[in-house]
């Protein structure tokens, strides 16, 4: 059998990193791990040709040696996605997908002529996928309630990527997350008893990139890193010795809940084993929405002192936000904005909120009959109005979405976190903590930051210097992470105009240009 597999193109998104990854010369921030986990469960024997569309795109060749097109795909990828299955039936392919959003929207799928589709996780079906092949069946859907044990996953085929595209590598160790929020699909997907590998496993792993060549960050991208604490302390055990070993090639960056202030011992464990960043899922400083969200664990422990303690352990934040909440008060992305530049987060995803298809946040808003027409397809976007009927106006929280993106990512305010955040920050006696950039990419970067922000930009100009020399004299371990940072900057500075436009043809207005908003709830049709 011949595979062609293939991963679709994202479109320009807050976590694209467009404009970054142009003055970068890289292509994409991390490599696809589930369709190199699942090239790892095909048979040896199998000739494979893998192509990451958002590094390269694949030739006709391609597609006239191929037997058979794998696509994985994440919603937010839907429409590169359905292009590549029409363009496999009509060149006569037989196509299989899989990956979260035909598992969570399996119709989508059918509906473009995917012959098989492999849903849930790859582990439990693909297995079914090739026997049915070998039986001749010439379409099929893959399911398993079953959960796979992932001590005995497959490692990635790591070798296909073109490691100097990417931004960062990846790893996973666990799957799942113990938390019950109502708008989060990774419970539906992947359960809440967090599955993790054996620490020897997520080494091997690491070995084989060093092996290959790779130095610098990666991304270990499980939902929440810390969801099985037990097993994560005892990986970061042996990560530490094996990290000292080879010199510290890498530095780590996760995703993880709030709680994570709580645990000393963990902190200082990720300390010492070389992170320098984590994702928290903040969503709003708004203890009552918390609270209706089922997202208990953000209420335990003030919030930006839980910031404060994990930026003292030397990690850098990042953190999620949303608007759109039931029984959210007026003036939410006003108190967003006031957290964010209490704890100088650099970099706060807001988006607005959509319920995602299985989750207890669809079922519940189906129940009540607040579905809209066609919200059983989610764009993906942070910046798409929500897909249900809410219970404060639409046009407020659009106009809140639009205002708070936009002053959050002005250029002096941007910078200003960048600069307090990397000060806040307390990293290990005598080693460095912080991003690193691919071999032959950092020269690239500081040069290009220089240019636009240095001498390019007046607005920001003098704040450039006067903050790059302030980090010089004061933490000079933090300066591939300043440089990083402001390096971003140039991507959300375009991309908050993208979200301002995405959310002014929604509307038929630009919400903060119209002092009196109608509100086109009215309008809305339930589904």
């Amino acid at each position: 059998m011949k595979a062609l597999l293939l991963y679709p193109q994202f479109p320009q998104s807050f976590w694209s990193y467009d404009r970054f990854m142009e003055i970068a010369g890289l292509k994409a921030v991390i490599p696809p791990l589930g369709i190199i986990t699942v090239a790892a469960l095909l048979p040896k024997d199998w000739e494979i040709r893998f192509c990451d569309r958002n590094v390269n795109l694949e030739t006709a060749a391609d597609w006239e040696w191929c037997d058979l097109v794998i696509l994985s795909a994440m919603i937010v990828q839907k429409a590169d996605f359905h292009a590549l299955i029409q363009k496999a039936v009509r060149l006569g392919k037989k196509v299989a997908v899989g990956g979260p959003y035909p598992t969570s929207v399996p119709q989508d799928a059918l509906d473009s002529g995917a012959d098989y589709l492999i849903l849930d996780e790859g582990e439990m079906t693909v297995p079914q996928f090739l026997a049915a092949l070998n039986q001749g069946e010439d379409q099929g859907i893959f399911r398993s309630m079953e959960k796979p044990d992932v001590t005995q996953s497959p490692m990635p085929r790591f070798d296909l990527l073109q490691q100097d595209a990417y931004c960062m590598m990846a790893i996973q160790f666990s799957r799942g997350c113990p938390f019950n929020c109502e708008f989060c699909d990774i419970i539906s997907l992947y359960g809440r008893k967090p599955r993790t590998k054996e620490p020897s496993q997520a080494l091997a792993e690491l070995q084989t990139l060093y092996d290959l060549g790779w130095r610098g960050s990666l991304f270990i991208v499980d939902d929440n890193f810390i969801g099985n604490q037990r097993n994560v302390k005892r990986f970061l055990r042996e990560l530490i010795p094996w990290m000292q070993q080879h010199n510290y090639p890498f530095t780590f960056i996760t995703e993880a809940s709030v709680n994570l202030a709580e645990d000393d011992e963990m902190l200082h464990l990720m300390r010492q084993a070389g992170f320098y960043a984590v994702f928290l899922g903040i969503e709003t400083p708004d203890q009552d929405s918390l609270q209706v969200t089922r997202k208990v664990q953000n209420t335990r422990n003030p919030l930006v002192e839980a910031c404060r303690k994990i930026n003292q352990a030397g990690l850098l934040i990042y953190a999620g936000f949303i608007l759109g909440f039931d029984g959210e008060r007026t003036g939410a992305g006003e108190r967003i904005q006031a957290f964010v530049e209490q704890t100088s987060i650099p970099q706060p995803m807001l988006g607005i909120l959509q319920a995602p298809p299985n989750t207890a946040l669809w079922n519940r808003l189906k129940g009540e009959e607040r579905l809209l027409e066609g919200s059983s397809h989610p764009t993906g976007d942070q910046n798409t109005l929500m897909n249900f009927i809410p219970t404060r106006p639409i046009a407020e929280i659009a106009r809140e979405y639009v205002e708070g993106f936009w002053r959050l990512y002005e250029p002096p305010n941007y910078l200003r976190r960048c600069f307090q955040q990397c000060l806040s920050i307390v990293p290990p006696l005598g080693r460095k903590q912080t991003m690193q950039f691919p071999l032959g990419k950092g020269l690239r970067l500081v040069a290009q930051v220089i240019w636009h922000q240095g001498i390019r930009r007046p607005e920001i100009r003098w704040q450039f210097w006067r903050q790059l020399w302030t980090i010089l004299r004061r933490k000079p371990q933090v300066m591939n992470m300043y440089l990083g940072l402001c390096a971003a900057g140039e991507h959300f500075w375009e991309y908050r105009v993208l979200a301002r436009e995405r959310i002014t043809q929604q509307l038929g207005y630009d919400p903060i240009k119209v002092s009196v908003l109608p509100d086109p709830e009215p309008m809305l049709v339930r589904s």
